[in-house]
């Protein structure tokens, strides 16, 4: 377990950008992997989930090269059975996504992945595709990984989500697109589109509305040329650092802003910071723009009930933001947290406790009473989680005797460079 400690260095100022996007990166990974022909991607994440993904198509005989000049190279169209279990490591998204995509594959397949991922859901992603014919089981009743795929032929359905999820979402699309006839999903609150963005690129079309999409198998692919755009969640991380360093202005550039990502940028405003967003374009489909945060006074607030899960990823920079702002922040409807790479209510609370911060822990959220910037400090656990190790790292600049945390290495998950960037922008 890696220590660091952060502390504060004064304002916050400059301009960086962040990596690619985890998501959008192992979708084109593992979409590449299926389509025939040569996938490049540019400005891929470089982050251990995005890897686990890499090392799954790998095993399942697909050459993937990769270097500085020519990014990322996929030569797809053909999956071979692996005769060794396929490790997604902590990648939820990697696990559930090849689950989709395996179920319509002739041969047997095996899935997990490290502690705290053989510690999440995964019977919300097997019932969807068991509407299609897929053939899969696991552990504890279909609870949890492992998860065993027995591909076969797949048909079209009618699928309706029992948990607003784009990982289910994706992995019932991806089964979709090989199955024989129309699948549909539809959803009880919009989630991240990235994978319907995604597909046209790859020569699948896919109709969509606010609540649903649906695609017609078997669907023609053929490699693509995918741009990644910047990581919000990596961005969120340092427009947080910048909100509540006194002083403070930073610019991203380049940075995803799909609009279903970007309910941080609203809390920001919302709390008390300036924030500006400008040179707006498409990268692959997706929406780029360049992101301005100033500090400001920051208040606490109540979320907007069903506010949640359109900020899931955001919800630990939530709670420090309201651990720095003056006045109460309450956050419910977050039970999803329970079950992310690690307990993440129980996780935020205790590290907000550590280091001085009172707080009402709920089954579905908290209740922080904010300081107003006067925060002690002390020793954090990240638990193995990467968005608690990267939260309370940027808490410490900010701490009056700053934060040590315990298992730093957790970050370098979605953003290696992370420590070093935010040290960058504090001179």
């Amino acid at each position: 377990m890696t220590r660091a400690r952060v502390a504060p260095r004064g304002p916050l100022r400059g301009e960086t950008r962040v990596p690619g996007d985890k998501s959008i990166t192992q979708r084109a990974i593992l979409i590449g992997a299926l389509a025939p022909g040569t996938t490049r991607i540019r400005g891929a994440n470089p982050g251990a989930d995005a890897r686990a993904a890499l090392g799954i198509v790998r095993q399942l005989g697909v050459r993937v090269t990769a270097s500085a000049k020519e990014g990322v190279l996929i030569r797809g169209g053909k999956l071979g059975e692996s005769d060794r279990v396929l490790d997604a490591r902590n990648s939820g998204t990697a696990l559930r996504l090849a689950t989709g995509i395996l179920a319509a594959q002739p041969f047997l397949s095996i899935l997990t992945g490290d502690s705290s991922l053989r510690r999440r859901p995964v019977a919300r992603v097997i019932e969807p595709l068991r509407a299609l014919g897929a053939e899969l089981t696991a552990r504890q009743n279909d609870r949890y990984p492992p998860v065993v795929v027995r591909g076969r032929t797949l048909q079209g359905a009618a699928v309706l989500t029992a948990v607003p999820s784009a990982q289910v979402k994706s992995a019932v699309l991806l089964a979709g697109i090989q199955g024989h006839g129309v699948t549909s999903v539809r959803e009880s609150a919009p989630t991240r589109d990235h994978t319907e963005r995604m597909l046209p690129l790859f020569g699948a079309p896919v109709e969509r509305d606010v609540m649903s999409a649906r695609v017609r198998g078997p669907a023609t692919l053929h490699g693509a040329e995918i741009d990644v755009p910047g990581d919000f969640s990596a961005a969120a991380f340092l427009l947080a650092a910048a909100a509540i360093v006194r002083g403070s202005d930073v610019t991203i550039r380049g940075v995803g802003v799909n609009p279903t990502r970007t309910a941080f940028l609203d809390h920001l405003a919302r709390i008390g910071a300036r924030v500006e967003r400008g040179n707006d374009h498409l990268v692959s489909e997706e929406p780029v723009a360049d992101l301005r945060v100033r500090a400001g006074a920051l208040r606490g607030v109540r979320l907007a009930p069903g506010g949640a899960p359109g900020l899931i990823d955001e919800l630990p920079l939530v709670a420090i933001l309201a651990a720095f702002a003056e006045g109460k922040t309450v956050v419910r409807g977050a039970e999803e947290l329970r079950v992310k790479e690690s307990d993440r209510i129980r996780a935020v609370a205790a590290g907000l406790q550590a280091i001085g911060v009172d707080v009402d822990v709920h089954a579905d959220g908290w209740t922080i009473h904010g300081k107003g910037g006067r925060l002690r400090g002390g020793t954090v656990d990240a638990g193995g989680d990467h968005r608690i190790a990267m939260a309370f790292l940027v808490a410490g600049l900010a701490a009056r005797e700053g934060v040590t945390l315990l298992g730093a290495e957790s970050s370098r998950v979605s953003d290696p460079g992370f420590l070093s960037r935010l040290r960058s922008l504090a001179r």
